[in-house]
């Protein structure tokens, strides 16, 4: 049997000196140094403390430039459905909290200024407290994650948490919890996720890849305030199908081939598109098939389309190209698929400032897809993109068993367990990209980063608090477009 062997450098030792490897390093892999027991990941977090304190993430400057609320939100207008720019505006303006939704960018732009660890992660980019639900994994059993990734990229991993600790603040204060409270939710969170992050640390690395089961979520979180509230909304997300959607957003129609479905206008949220616009759509579906898994092919192969509609989705994904395709198998039994408008992630503007480099997604659809699943546990498997008229989309099934906790309907005693339970989801996240020991290796076992962060989320949470009443006073004034309570 011939023996593959690398003539490599001795690391230590006589200068000059050449040990014979068995096998040499294969790109891609550890190398054996970093890998071992007791290697140097965890010491180089610790040496990142140095640097860049932990205590110093309470600090925000904001920039001289900083564009005021309602500049920023006309700014990330651009591009979209013009006729639905007011009820994206709209639906900002009902609180601080669904301002912060909607303001990624602009909250990127002032996170430039906080203190980088330089550990680049692949984040959510958009980690507010209502981007974690329910969500039907291939056998139907519900799994909790992160559930919305437009904005993500590789980026630090900083950014989410705070991001996270803020939105808790105010959706605390919408609940009319103290600001004790609000602020233990931001506090509970990091040390949830610093927590977790030194459990995946200790853990082997198989282990540590699909650590925390669902059903153990809560005891890991301490949550168990919300054990009611999730067997609820497990409860709906169980009914909340492709099936359900159809049956309250389709009529039975008679057609050349014998029969079929079509979509109802239910305006402003869903409408029927003229149909070359509905053509093109379905058309795009012929690419996205060479995107999805190829073991999924024979499942969309029994299926036929029927009709494309176009749905209003989200806060801060209002104005976006948003489609839903209604597909129906030999029973007539519906699957519906969301073709939706992949645009650059907000956050994009903002790294290299940040110190951190912007990569090519080379198709914006493929970069929500592959970051979606470099972050979930397990996630669609209908999950792949698609061009439309030019643009990119992504493509993924529609209500799929999806359901949310609402953080601005909880009581105030449950907010800081949902910090919690938030916290964790956003460590084991981050953990998929990011080797754990060195992220744990920085936090460590004191309180001193979650004191920070929490202190950070409520200052931060005031600055968006000023930016909502801006918005709305433009809104009073005329100043810019809203539909309210659409």
């Amino acid at each position: 049997m011939d023996v593959i062997t690398a003539v490599v450098p001795e690391r230590r030792g006589t200068e000059g000196a050449r040990s014979t490897e068995r096998v040499p390093h294969v790109p891609g892999f550890a190398r054996r140094a970093d890998a071992g027991v007791g290697a140097s990941p965890k010491e180089r977090g610790k040496e990142l403390r140095r640097r860049v304190p932990r205590s110093s993430h309470d600090r925000q400057d904001l920039v001289a430039d900083r564009p005021d609320a309602v500049r920023a939100v006309e700014e990330s207008n651009f591009g979209r459905v013009p006729e639905l720019t007011p009820i994206r505006v709209g639906r900002m303006a009902a609180s601080p909290f669904a301002f912060l939704r909607g303001s990624a960018g602009l909250m990127a732009q002032d996170l430039v200024g906080t203190p980088v660890t330089g550990i680049v992660a692949q984040i959510c980019g958009d980690a507010h407290a209502a981007n974690f639900g329910l969500y039907g994994d291939a056998r139907g059993r519900l799994v909790m994650d992160l559930n919305d990734f437009d904005e993500t990229v590789a980026g630090p991993w900083e950014w989410d948490l705070k991001r996270l600790a803020t939105s808790l603040v105010l959706a605390g204060r919408e609940v009319g919890a103290s600001e004790e409270v609000c602020r233990a939710a931001a506090f509970d969170a990091v040390g949830a996720y610093r927590r977790t992050m030194r459990l995946l640390a200790r853990l082997p690395a198989a282990d540590a890849w699909n650590a925390i089961a669902d059903e153990e979520l809560v005891s890991h979180a301490d949550a168990h305030d919300l054990l009611g509230i999730l067997e609820k909304v497990s409860a709906k997300a169980r009914n909340n199908t492709s099936a359900r959607f159809a049956a309250r957003s389709t009529e039975t129609v008679a057609d050349a081939e014998g029969g079929g479905r079509r979509f109802v206008d239910a305006p402003p949220v869903l409408r029927r598109v003229p149909d070359d616009e509905a053509a093109g759509v379905a058309a795009s579906l012929g690419a996205y098939l060479e995107t999805v898994s190829e073991d999924r092919l024979p499942l969309l192969a029994r299926y036929a389309v029927h009709d494309v509609a176009f749905r209003v989705v989200g806060t801060g994904s209002v104005g976006t190209r948003s489609y839903v395709v209604l597909l129906l198998d030999h029973r007539g039994e519906p699957l519906v698929l969301q073709v939706k408008e992949a645009r650059p992630s907000a956050l994009l503007p903002y790294l290299p400032a940040a110190g951190f480099a912007v990569r090519d997604a080379g198709h914006e659809g493929r970069r929500v897809v592959l970051g979606q699943k470099r972050m979930q546990v397990v996630s669609d498997i209908l999950l792949g993109w698609t061009t439309v008229d030019g643009r990119p989309f992504q493509v993924r099934q529609f209500r799929n068993r999806k359901g949310s906790v609402d953080p601005a309907a909880l009581t105030a005693d449950q907010v800081d367990d949902y910090g919690r339970m938030t916290g964790a989801l956003l460590a084991r996240a981050h953990a998929h990209s990011v080797d754990p020991r060195l992220t744990a290796g920085y936090c460590g076992k004191s309180e001193e980063l979650d004191e920070a962060v929490a202190s950070f989320a409520v200052t931060y949470a005031d600055r968006t608090t000023a930016d909502h009443a801006d918005l709305l006073s433009a809104v009073r004034s005329g100043r810019v477009a809203a539909e309210l309570g659409v």
